[in-house]
């Protein structure tokens, strides 16, 4: 179910502080089931690097789904194939934000001329992008300030239409 008064756009640099908060409430309130606070510590660190956020917010193919002036989810598509970001602001998960952002990224991807979608996908998150058609790739034990952190490297195969 998409909710109506959702709108989709393309991020800016301003959106940057609302995107970072987005990223560290969601990953310490949805995540908080499938890994440690330790892991979560570090994994939400990343907004200590904001010139990595300004950088894939100017050069990724990167969306913004908005509810009233705030933001309620964003994902971004790195070059033709590499689905980087996909989060759903806490509050307003299974509302069809995370579907409807992901489609529109399957259809620049598409654009694009990719034949194969990748994700580094969280153990949080493996069960929409299995519902999506990807495929589950191999185990990630990713080390970040000597805290291991578990993702998978997934894969769906586009259709050309």
């Amino acid at each position: 179910m998409y909710n109506s008064q959702m709108l989709v756009r393309s991020a800016s640099l301003s959106d940057l502080a609302e995107l970072q908060t987005l990223f560290v409430e969601t990953i310490e309130a949805i995540c908080k089931k499938d890994y440690l606070p330790e892991q979560i510590k570090v994994w939400t660190s990343s907004i200590e690097h904001p010139s990595r956020w300004t950088d894939r917010l100017q050069k990724q193919y990167f969306l913004i789904a908005q509810i009233e002036n705030k933001i309620v989810g964003y994902a971004s598509l790195e070059g033709k194939d590499y689905l980087d970001f996909l989060y759903v602001h806490k509050d307003f998960q299974r509302q069809g934000i995370a579907d409807r952002l992901y489609n529109e990224i399957e259809v620049e991807a598409i654009r694009r001329d990719s034949v194969i979608l990748k994700a580094d996908v969280s153990i949080t998150a493996k069960p929409f992008f299995t519902k999506k058609g990807f495929k589950t790739q191999f185990e990630q034990k990713n080390m970040i300030k000597n805290v291991e952190i578990i993702n998978f490297r997934m894969t769906k195969d586009l259709l050309k239409v």
